[in-house]
């Protein structure tokens, strides 16, 4: 008996192979979105809208992304050694651990930046204490005119 799925035509199935456009695999897909991310962030880096400690956390996930696309069967086998039955929840794991870690981080570094801020305030009010601060917005007074000039300075 012939199978419910065999097409109309013969040959028909392969025709259509040979007429499907090419469908990107997600090897594929994961290994250009982490050369894409990598280049972007070297990109950031480079033209100082993106800080070194930031950076590593960024270029740590294109490297994990492009190497899970370049090697897939290393995430399998990471969850087999782990005992995890089912791969993918394992990436969904450890993406939910890193993204807590990374807010950790991120509430660390707010933290220390506040406390600086706070410091540097009062420092600020116990030095306006003491008298008025030059203005720094204004620019310097040229110099006397019986004053010593840089030509001067030379002899």
């Amino acid at each position: 008996m012939a199978s419910s799925h065999a097409s109309p035509l013969p040959g028909f199935n392969e025709i259509l192979k040979l007429t499907r456009p090419a469908i990107m695999t997600y090897q594929m897909t994961s290994m250009v979105i982490g050369l894409l991310l990598a280049g972007v962030i070297l990109w950031l880096v480079r033209r100082d809208h993106l800080h070194g400690p930031y950076a590593v956390w960024w270029i740590g996930s294109a490297v994990t992304v492009t190497l899970l696309g370049f090697f897939p069967r290393l995430f399998d086998v990471l969850a087999g050694y782990l005992g995890v039955g089912y791969p993918p929840m394992l990436a969904m794991l450890l993406g939910f651990a890193l993204l807590l870690i990374k807010i950790l981080t991120m509430d660390l570094e707010r933290s220390r930046q506040e406390r600086r801020i706070r410091r540097l305030a009062q420092q600020v009010a116990l030095l306006e204490a003491r008298g008025p601060l030059p203005d720094l917005d204004q620019p310097e007074p040229p110099p006397a005119a019986g004053g010593e000039t840089s030509s001067d300075s030379l002899d």
